[in-house]
């Protein structure tokens, strides 16, 4: 069955201690595992944007299951398309916390960094979202 990529943005309800991401994380591996997704998620000042990427039906069923957890909202579906292989092969789901430090070494960056991952804003330049996931999923490695 053909990959898939699919690309969001949300806003925590609230400001996530580290205990409650800890959770989120152990709870998308977990998940990931059994769907063979693999991804990455960049949180920052109580935005998300993530990475979902595996067969259609299991990367949906996931996007749906994110879109009722009630820990997040104002998500944004910035896009889903086919993929030859996977960009995050290594990872049931990546993670980094951006700071100020993140948007002064990356300043093209920055905007989406100290402003937040605003939809409109990602989507207005396409492909950011990806390339940011990139960039800083590999320096998790």
């Amino acid at each position: 069955m053909p990959l898939v990529r699919l690309t969001y943005v949300s806003s925590a309800v609230d400001q996530l201690l580290d205990g409650v991401l800890e959770d989120i994380l152990a709870s998308s591996v977990r998940h990931n595992t059994l769907g063979n997704i693999t991804g990455m998620l960049l949180y920052c000042g109580g935005n998300f944007v993530q990475v979902l990427e595996g067969e259609e039906p299991a990367v949906q069923e996931t996007y749906e299951r994110l879109c009722g957890d009630p820990r997040h909202r104002n998500i944004y579906l910035l896009g889903v398309s086919p993929i030859a292989e996977r960009d995050f092969p290594a990872w049931r789901m990546g993670f980094r916390r951006l700071s100020k430090r993140d948007a002064a070494d990356h300043p093209a960056y920055a905007p989406y960094i100290t402003q937040g991952f605003s939809g409109f804003r990602i989507d207005a330049r396409p492909g950011v979202a990806l390339e940011m996931l990139q960039r800083f999923g590999k320096l998790l490695r």
